[in-house]
């Protein structure tokens, strides 16, 4: 049966024939796509929003942006505890026994309190945040967690403040180098900072990046512009403009337990991805799948008035 069914379909075309200019066509389409994409940049203009900046955080959510840079001093923040490959803090993202972000290692090697923190600090000229600094450095690694985690403390039980009074010095320097490092931001310095600091061209936003999303700034513009992971964000777009809607299957698998809740969500929903694109690449090799088309004939329905004519 599968000899026969391959034998017709290797077949020489005997049906009606007609000619094809494929490259008129192929003029034709793009340049009416073309129209159609100026015609709608002119009217419609582009959906992307204007990117956002330390100097953005540091002036609309002057508390959080305290809140975070204590953080990072105490190594409490995503950033400080991602693991690979910005540092070995945890083991990241497993897929059963495979350690695959472990294995990856460390190739852009991260520590958050000294380069989101300590080295911007480090180029200010105020005599109060260099002596912060000397009395940071000076102390053990026990003695500066306890004074991050105190300040983050007294911070968060504070509500929305930019600063705790230390009356018994208990907090050490670490409210000077918040408030110094939350100046440097609120001018616009440290952007230029932090995406400086490995190469004097400004081309590398990853550091930024990762000290702004160890706040809860960009989260809540995220979830205002419905762009969150319970939203279906992944194929949204920014404002009430449609968004990448063949996203739909990625983002899927994260509104599904256990996968939802599951801290290797990002690993396990590629490895599901990578089974299905296997899947589809080898369907004509597939036993029953494969027969398919041939057993529910879609085609025929789409194609009736050509089988209609042709009496098939």
């Amino acid at each position: 049966m599968r000899t026969k069914e391959r034998a017709v379909d290797l077949e020489k075309w005997q049906g009606r024939k007609r000619p094809y200019d494929l490259v008129k066509e192929f003029v034709v389409a793009m340049v009416a796509v073309a129209v159609l994409v100026f015609a709608c940049s002119s009217i419609f203009g582009s959906p992307d929003e204007r990117a956002i900046t330390l100097q953005d955080w540091a002036k609309n959510t002057p508390s959080d942006f305290v809140k975070t840079t204590t953080s990072e001093l105490a190594g409490g923040t995503t950033s400080a505890t991602y693991g690979a490959p910005y540092n070995q803090a945890s083991e990241g993202q497993v897929l059963g026994p495979l350690k695959l972000q472990k294995w990856f290692g460390v190739k852009v090697p991260i520590e958050a309190a000294r380069d989101f923190v300590v080295a911007p600090l480090a180029m200010s000229d105020k005599p109060a945040i260099q002596a912060a600094l000397v009395q940071w450095k000076s102390a053990t690694a026990a003695t500066q967690s306890k004074w991050a985690t105190g300040y983050a403390d007294a911070l968060e039980k504070a509500g929305e403040v930019t600063s705790v009074a230390d009356s018994n010095g208990s907090f050490g320097p670490v409210p000077t180098m918040a408030s110094g490092l939350l100046d440097i931001a609120q001018v616009g310095a440290l952007d230029g900072m932090l995406t400086t600091q490995a190469s004097p061209l400004p081309t590398d936003f990853t550091k930024p990046l990762l000290f702004l999303a160890d706040g809860t700034y960009l989260e809540d513009l995220a979830v205002e512009q419905h762009l969150g992971g319970d939203q279906w964000g992944m194929m949204n777009e920014t404002g009430s403009y449609p968004g990448q809607s063949w996203m739909w299957l990625y983002s899927f698998w994260y509104q599904i337990e256990p996968l939802k809740s599951s801290e290797n969500a990002d690993a396990q929903v590629w490895a599901i991805m990578g089974l299905l694109t296997l899947g589809l690449l080898f369907l004509p090799k597939i036993p029953i799948l494969n027969q398919l088309p041939r057993r529910i004939p879609i085609q025929r329905l789409i194609w009736r008035q050509y089988y209609r004519e042709e009496n098939l």
